[in-house]
């Protein structure tokens, strides 16, 4: 239900084909495979968990998927050496992670959307992001948070 409500959202704002996506925490690439399918120009997976990063790249050539890039690697070390501008970066951090709070700030910090680009986090209620001044907006699927950032937020 959470992940069909983020993309009802993102379909109002996105034109996929147009997009590079940035999946971070990707686990199995549940949402990676959910931008290939939508017709991303490019995702990049990011993961720390090695058979994690071996099943999405098992998968991708299971299924010829030619515009996929998987990264094994620790999120925030690669936060900090990041340079490519990304349209949308999603992530989903385990919910007990002590940096979590501190992943919009990494990503704008470092300049990594483009103009229009978006950043969502899931997170677990407790956060509340709505102070931060890249804020967009929040929605809520019973126990999952999506917090949307914009590089730009429209004042109105």
């Amino acid at each position: 239900m959470a992940k069909e409500g983020l993309f009802n959202i993102l379909n109002n704002y996105v034109d996929y084909e147009d997009c590079d996506v940035m999946d971070l925490f990707a686990g199995t690439g549940s949402i990676t495979f959910e931008f290939v399918s939508r017709g991303a120009k490019s995702v990049t997976s990011v993961d720390i968990n090695g058979p994690c990063t071996d099943f999405i790249k098992q998968s991708a050539t299971r299924l010829n998927v030619q515009n996929l890039h998987v990264v094994r690697a620790d999120v925030f070390d690669l936060l900090k050496r990041a340079y490519k501008k990304f349209d949308i970066i999603f992530a989903d951090p385990p919910y007990a992670h002590e940096g979590l709070a501190q992943l919009p700030d990494m990503v704008f910090e470092k300049d990594l959307l483009n103009d229009d680009g978006i950043l969502i986090l899931e997170h677990p209620r407790e956060h509340n992001f709505e102070d931060h001044p890249h804020f967009w907006q929040h929605r809520n699927y019973g126990k999952v948070n999506f917090t949307f950032f914009a590089k730009e937020v429209a004042t109105s």
